[in-house]
């Protein structure tokens, strides 16, 4: 048993073509992750809002269509 942990908590050698992390790297790319997340769900809720909103004035249409093609390449460009 004690040798299965020891053998879990051991560093493994890289695999060809990995990149090594520290941990604070690896701290970092979490929260990059994290935020890209937290951006990518406001945007969606900026799009259900606008696709929920209804009007019968055009140039308020307008103004919803630009915003939503906005908000959708933002999206893309996070994925």
């Amino acid at each position: 048993m004690e040798e299965q942990i020891a053998n879990a908590t051991e560093e493994k050698p890289p695999r060809p073509g990995e990149v090594l992390m520290t941990e604070a790297e690896r701290r970092i790319a979490a929260d990059q992750r994290a935020a890209s997340e937290r951006r990518k769900q406001a945007l969606n809720l900026q799009r259900e809002n606008i696709l929920s909103q209804r009007t019968s004035n055009p140039a308020r249409r307008v103004a919803l269509s630009a915003a939503l093609s906005d908000i959708e390449a933002q999206i893309n460009a996070l994925e």
